[in-house]
């Protein structure tokens, strides 16, 4: 079984990533996940994290245990994904099965969501976390 990680609000970021990123390394990391998630041929699980995942491994801010981008940084990203793993009613630590967690994502987060969801992050003025979603809802007829 492949087990991939995924710290909560990536799992969001995942939808709407159109590489766009903090250095080379965490584009290609991300855009590998991103590729996977995408591809209805794949069957992976996603363990949802709370903190670092696979994509923060190639962050060029990550700390040794925390995220190092600015000042309450990593309070901030801790807080995105502790709304998005409550939002979507999952476990933080759970492994969940990628086409399922996929289709809750559809269900249960439209685009407007992010606006309290990702608040403040520097991505959601980009228009392609909202597109994203919108992109998602569509594809799966929710």
């Amino acid at each position: 079984m492949n087990i991939r990680q995924l710290r909560g609000h990536h799992l969001l970021c995942v939808h709407g990533f159109q590489g766009m990123g903090y250095s080379p390394s965490f584009i290609e990391k991300m855009g590998e996940i991103v590729g996977e998630i995408r591809d209805p041929e794949s069957d992976i699980w996603i363990e949802v994290k709370l903190g670092f995942d696979e994509a923060c491994s190639a962050c060029p801010h990550q700390g040794e245990t925390e995220c190092e981008a600015g000042e309450g940084s990593d309070a901030h990203v801790r807080g995105m994904d502790t709304k998005v793993i409550d939002h979507l009613g999952l476990e933080k630590d759970a492994i969940y099965r990628k086409d399922w967690l996929v289709n809750r994502t559809a269900q249960m987060v439209q685009p407007d969501d992010l606006d309290f969801l990702c608040a403040d992050c520097s991505w959601l003025s980009a228009g392609v976390c909202k597109e994203g979603i919108h992109r998602l809802n569509r594809n799966t007829g929710w």
